[in-house]
């Protein structure tokens, strides 16, 4: 079994990777996707691990029956150009490095971490002990947070921050969590968004993107959360209105959030700044390069179950997290 794998991420779990894979299978390394370089690869190959398969790519690969992501989105999958009967699958693990940062970022937020370096910097030590125009601050106990998404990281971050002492709305776009199961105040579907934002110190957004999430988060919801309301985006950046969260931050109609999903990305040489609007001026942002989920932990995790479903699909087994099939 030939296998040719072009996702960077795998490369520092690579040992791992082709240590639990079938005896006598050959791996085809690519540091980076490139169409043309990866194109000449696959003509004898029959898994192909990558976060592209385009047209040009199917009809190079005839004998491709696994088409396998490192992760949980699958939108660079060209699902007509799978060859018949080849599938695409993907893998998660990410969801505990989320949730770590979720948390990080939480607190560092309501104790205004980054702030009081930047002021000690100065010689200025910025806490409530030094100035009475500094409030002391707010700990995660009693917070209530409204989750909106409930699967792999929402989940994961409510039994992190559970151990905090929070409070936990879920709200998702079934309604089907079960409050009393999971340890929640209640739970609802998105029609309820802005009577949970309402009653809670904290939005958690992790839903997936899609046509009916585009946005669902604005100026309204955020006006509900209120002055004293914090925002963390690990889902995608256009679920929370762009210039809704900036006017937000800016006029502080909220307290601060932490941003990881944005509006604008780069090429492969990593430079770009991540929205047209000046989030960079804002004091009251932590931002990062959607590199909540990106840990030697996360992907260890993928190397290991992409392994394994190969086996499986060297053994005629079922494979796991099957998400396109042709």
């Amino acid at each position: 079994m030939r296998i040719v794998i072009a996702d960077p991420n795998l490369m520092p779990q690579r040992a791992t990777l082709e240590a639990a894979l079938p005896a006598g299978t050959l791996t085809s390394w690519h540091d980076s996707w490139n169409e043309h370089s990866v194109l000449t690869d696959l003509k004898d190959a029959d898994v192909y691990v990558g976060p592209k398969f385009t047209g040009a790519m199917g009809a190079h690969a005839p004998n491709v029956r696994l088409v396998h992501v490192a992760g949980a989105g699958y939108d660079g999958i060209d699902a007509d150009a799978l060859p018949a009967g080849a599938v695409c699958a993907n893998t998660f693990h990410h969801e505990s490095s989320i949730a770590e940062y979720i948390a990080a970022s939480l607190v560092a937020l309501r104790r205004n971490l980054l702030g009081q370096d930047a002021a000690l910097r100065s010689g200025i030590w910025a806490s409530s002990v030094y100035s009475q125009d500094i409030p002391q601050p707010e700990t995660l106990r009693g917070a209530v947070v409204t989750f909106l998404g409930f699967g792999h990281i929402g989940s994961a971050a409510w039994k992190l921050l559970q151990a905090f002492g929070a409070e936990g709305i879920a709200i998702t776009r079934s309604g089907t969590v079960d409050p009393q199961t999971n340890g929640l105040r209640w739970a609802g579907t998105t029609d309820r968004l802005n009577e949970a934002l309402s009653e809670s110190d904290i939005l958690l957004i992790s839903i997936p993107l899609s046509a009916e999430t585009t946005a669902l988060v604005s100026t309204e919801e955020l006006e509900n959360l209120g002055a004293k309301g914090q925002v963390v985006n690990v889902a995608r950046g256009p679920v929370l209105d762009e210039a809704a969260l900036y006017e937000a931050l800016k006029d502080r109609k909220i307290a601060g959030a932490a941003v990881d999903v944005w509006y604008q990305y780069p090429g492969t040489d990593g430079r770009r700044v991540p929205s047209a609007l000046p989030f960079d001026r804002l004091d009251n942002i932590i931002m990062t390069p959607h590199s909540s989920g990106v840990t030697a932990e996360t992907f260890r995790g993928r190397a290991v179950e992409i392994a394994e479903n190969i086996t499986r699909l060297s053994s005629n087994e079922p494979l796991k997290n099957v998400v396109i099939s042709r």
